[in-house]
């Protein structure tokens, strides 16, 4: 299987659109449109990422339509509806001091600062006001909600030793 870490998903493919094989893009990236500035984009088939190069896209609605090198068909879209899409990390554009990718904090280790582990982030949420971790301890079985607010409650984010230090209890 291809090393899963160098990829990040971005998007998967929903169904066919036209009668010229271009694909319905349910996107996972934030704003929507932002996946129709990756190419290429890599597809997960049979456990191994294929490269595809992205020939045209727009937003068509509420959705994502693109042209994808080699697919010319509706009938050859249709057994890749639900396929994963991804994107290889050297491909996102470089973030700013104390801005990070969601992508980049799932999987971290999350300390307050009585060096007591809360758990993994497990994912992340948008609530409007602030992003929330979705911090998850496997051994207690317990899974807490932290604001994802620099200097408030997230006083440092260490990507190379993988951990989160928060100002936050284990009892909240």
């Amino acid at each position: 299987m291809a090393n899963s870490d160098e990829f990040i998903r971005v998007g998967k493919i929903a169904g066919a659109f036209g009668v010229k094989g271009w694909v319905k893009i349910f996107s996972f990236t934030d704003p929507r449109k932002n996946i129709l500035s990756y190419s290429p984009l890599y597809l997960l088939r049979k456990g191994e990422w294929v490269k595809l190069d992205v020939v045209s896209g727009r937003v068509q609605g509420k959705g994502i339509v693109m042209s994808l090198q080699g697919i010319t068909d509706p009938d050859q879209v249709l057994p890749l509806v639900g396929t994963e899409l991804a994107i290889k990390k050297e491909q996102l554009k470089p973030t700013t001091n104390n801005e990070f990718y969601w992508s980049q904090l799932i999987g971290l280790t999350v300390i307050n600062l009585k060096d007591e582990t809360l758990g993994i982030v497990d994912s992340l949420h948008e609530t409007g006001a602030n992003d929330v971790l979705v911090v998850k301890n496997k051994e207690q079985k317990t899974e807490q909600l932290v604001p994802f607010v620099m200097e408030e409650v997230v006083q440092l984010v260490d990507l190379d030793n993988k951990i989160i230090r928060v100002d936050w209890e284990l009892d909240y």
